[in-house]
């Protein structure tokens, strides 16, 4: 905006001047795969965040409006946040494959981030929606480093994504995943947290968001994996928003709020796991 004759950020976006986005190429696989990098300008040491972009091939591409709003708003709290294109997408070498091998551009990041001197690599979150919710739950079992979790509007069961979106098989699953006609049942499962909730570590906290009114995600696939982390004891916190659809943008601000309060509990705060055994009076 205009201010007195000089060109200024508006007041939702003067946090822009404190942080720094880059656009980064990395090694997975042996591919050059893209992606983005938000940090803060002041010198420090920060907790990292691993963030899974949702969406496939170009829907939902990382542009740099994510970087300034999407990242931008977790690096402004004091964090560094990394996200990749995935395999394929992007300008990426190799091909994407909706939670297959392309699962190892998201694990390969902690190493990625030890390149970065501002990041502390001993405090790594992740945060991921839709389909990075998917990619979230899926490196969860694969990965030592991360210290706690968000998931937005996340899929746990892809069966169920079929039913309630034919197309997304046609579309997406069948065009995306490796020999997916012969090995169908098998590669859905891989993709379907719901299927292994057991194999979750105990040790990473996990906020689950979800709009109650989200059409491409149906909200029963949070609550029914809600129901088997209970029945395995992993320590998470469900947050059903009213009205909410897929982004749950109804409630954005309440949601920003959530996200940055979890990581802080776990990573800035180092506040202790919560006691999963039953208790109390």
């Amino acid at each position: 905006e205009n201010v007195d004759g000089q060109i200024e950020w508006k007041e939702n976006f003067k946090y822009l001047d404190s942080i720094e986005i880059y656009s980064i190429t990395y090694l997975s696989d042996g591919l050059k795969i893209n992606g983005l990098l938000v940090k803060p300008k002041k010198d420090g040491k920060y907790p990292c965040i691993i963030y899974n972009r949702g969406g496939n091939s170009d829907f939902g591409a990382l542009v740099v409006a994510n970087g300034a709003i999407t990242l931008g708003q977790i690096a402004k709290e004091g964090y560094v946040v990394i996200a990749s294109q995935y395999r394929g997408n992007a300008g990426s070498e190799g091909k994407e494959e909706f939670g297959g091998n392309d699962v190892n551009d998201i694990t390969i990041l902690p190493k990625v981030l030890k390149e970065i001197k501002e990041a502390d690599t001993e405090k790594i979150g992740m945060y991921g929606w839709s389909r990075g919710g998917m990619m979230t739950y899926i490196a969860l079992t694969k990965m030592t480093e991360i210290k706690a979790a968000v998931v937005g509007g996340a899929v746990s069961d892809v069966f169920s994504s079929i039913k309630d979106r034919p197309e997304m098989e046609t579309d997406v699953l069948s065009e995306l995943i490796p020999n997916y006609a012969e090995n169908k049942e098998i590669e859905l499962e891989k993709r379907s947290a719901i299927k292994w909730a057991d194999k979750f570590p105990k040790n990473i906290p996990i906020l689950m968001m979800h709009g109650n009114s989200d059409w491409r995600v149906k909200p029963t696939q949070s609550l029914n994996l809600a129901l088997e982390f209970e029945k395995n004891r992993i320590p998470y916190r469900l947050l059903m928003f009213e009205g909410g659809d897929h982004g749950v943008s109804e409630h954005e601000k309440e949601v920003n709020e959530q996200v940055i309060n979890w990581f802080n509990r776990y990573l800035k705060n180092n506040e202790p796991l919560p006691n999963m055994k039953y208790h109390g009076r």
